[in-house]
């Protein structure tokens, strides 16, 4: 039975084996993400938190792409989803971050829960098998394990959780972890 805390996210769990244990913390992560962007419009998700640009509704675009990334792309080998097989990305490599304040709120949060979704699946497919290898080779020709992809997601998802309750409390005063 998976216990949720006061603001909805499961709580990872306590016994797991490797596989339930990386998925419960991504799982947490993620759902931190969801909470801190929560009731916002198209003005809060724009919302600095000055000296810096990041925004809300840019992280939200920013982890779309990352889903989709190491899991379809990478583990998986296929070509990127939509909207990021558009994007040149040598030219703007910001564009997830930048293009984010042309979209609503909606559009923001579907994109993200989608890659989430695919992501899902793609765990599903490998049956969870952390010592498989990603389809497709990095820049430098490695190819990392289905473990390493699950650690660097998790580490993903926790330094913007950082910088999104930074700025979530900049907005409205909501604090918490």
């Amino acid at each position: 039975m998976t216990t949720v805390d006061e603001q909805g996210r499961p709580e990872p769990p306590l016994d797991g084996d490797e596989t339930a244990t990386l998925l419960g913390f991504l799982d947490f992560h993620r759902a931190t993400v969801a909470w801190k962007c929560a009731g916002l419009d198209s003005a809060g998700l724009r919302a600095t938190h000055p000296p810096a640009t990041m925004t809300l509704g840019g992280l939200l675009k920013h982890l779309a792409y990352v889903e989709d990334h190491w899991f379809s792309h990478v583990l998986q080998g296929r070509d990127r989803m939509a909207p990021f097989d558009a994007v040149d990305w040598t030219a703007t490599p910001d564009w997830d971050w930048e293009s984010a304040a042309d979209d609503t709120p909606e559009q923001l949060m579907a994109l993200w829960e989608d890659a989430v979704k695919r992501s899902r699946a793609a765990m599903t497919e490998v049956n969870g098998d952390l010592a498989q290898r990603a389809r497709r080779p990095l820049r430098d020709g490695s190819t990392p394990s289905l473990r390493w992809i699950l650690v660097h997601l998790v580490e993903e998802y926790c330094r913007h959780n950082g910088h999104a309750d930074l700025i979530r409390e900049s907005i409205d005063g909501s604090t918490g972890e």
